[in-house]
């Protein structure tokens, strides 16, 4: 299996990576991968955009077109 050297890491980062490899009962080495693994295998999120997209098409503009009255009860920013 390969292996993965990171050099300079500032004494926080691995005072951070210690502490969170005691809190979920690991080793430094295990912790690291768990973080690696944990960041980059999770499923891409979706881009604004992408969600947009994949809003299904379903009735026509004037099945939500505005209904502008004058009183002022309709309009709650005033």
């Amino acid at each position: 299996m390969p292996s993965l050297v990171v050099r300079n890491l500032d004494d926080s980062i691995i005072n951070a990576l210690k502490e969170r490899a005691v809190k979920h009962h690991r080793s430094t080495e295990a912790e690291h991968r768990a973080i690696l693994a944990e960041v980059l295998m999770k499923p891409q999120r979706k881009s604004f955009a992408e969600a947009l997209a994949n809003i299904p098409a379903v009735g026509t503009d004037t099945d939500f077109q505005r209904i502008n009255d004058d009183t002022s009860e309709s309009n709650v920013f005033d």
